[in-house]
């Protein structure tokens, strides 16, 4: 790979993140309160531009004529008709990328329902709004990084997904934190599951980076459920053998996620 095109796909990823953070097709989020904006946040989302470049980089190839072979399972691509998540590191980001899809497009609807100012406290929406930056800052990241790394991203490339959340009234504080958790909890334990399955380590060092943010996230929601409780976690998702967060195979997270991703596709090379 030519130093220009690196430097020009390092240039491109650092200005997708600093660009305002708005979803195609989505309207754009509430104004939040400015006395808001000078807060320490408790992620700082600076600090995920390098994350970005490092997984840009590594992922690149070293040739830029790879053969855009269907047969090789590792490639994320259309099979007879469905497009399928490959396997191996390739499949494992694509993976992540489908998760982040659908969390991002979450917390966007969170932030644009009609009664969010008024619904949430303060400091519910300034937690929100965290989460929704950071969630669409993974998607945009896996897209740019998967983008500038597959040998043929115009058809190995995961298309937008579509979702939907059935019944659901992100109007109701109950229903959306307790779906929040549930998304947060999921992504905690599909990163944890998808560790032994990456092999080159620059990509496990960023997932793990990663899974630390969702676990943050994860941690927050169920402190804004119950303010009063001291618990970072509960036993509904810590092994208590182990005294871990619950690790959990593509297989067992895939049918959770279904439930609101309408967009089929496959993932029949992951465990």
């Amino acid at each position: 790979m030519s130093k220009n095109f690196v430097n020009k796909l390092k240039t491109n990823v650092i200005n997708l993140i600093k660009k305002p953070l708005i979803m195609k097709n989505e309207v754009k989020i509430h104004e939040v309160d400015p006395s808001l904006n000078s807060r320490r946040s408790f992620l700082k989302l600076s600090g995920l531009t390098l994350v970005t470049t490092g997984l840009v980089l590594a992922g690149c190839s070293d040739n830029d004529n790879d053969d855009n072979n269907m047969g090789d399972t590792s490639l994320p691509g259309v099979r007879n008709g469905v497009f399928d998540l490959g396997s191996g590191d390739f499949g494992v980001l694509t993976y992540a990328y489908a998760l982040e899809q659908l969390e991002a497009d979450f917390y966007t609807k969170v932030v644009n329902a009609s009664n969010f100012n008024t619904v949430f406290s303060s400091l519910e929406r300034e937690v929100l709004t965290d989460l929704y930056h950071h969630e669409v800052v993974h998607r945009d990241f896996f897209k740019a990084a998967l983008t500038g790394a597959l040998p043929d991203p115009s058809s190995q490339l995961l298309p937008s997904l579509a979702f939907n959340y059935g019944s659901l009234n992100f109007n109701s504080r109950t229903e959306v934190l307790a779906t929040a958790k549930a998304l947060e909890d999921t992504g905690v334990a599909a990163y944890n599951g998808a560790g032994k399955l990456i092999k080159t380590a620059d990509y496990l060092l960023l997932a793990g980076k990663i899974v630390s943010v969702e676990a943050r996230h994860a941690a927050a929601i169920r402190s804004l459920i119950n303010p009063n409780s001291k618990d970072f976690a509960g036993d509904d998702i810590v092994n208590m053998s182990t005294g871990l967060d619950d690790a959990k195979d593509p297989s067992k997270i895939l049918p959770i996620a279904a439930g609101f991703i309408t967009t089929k596709f496959t993932a029949k090379y992951l465990p």
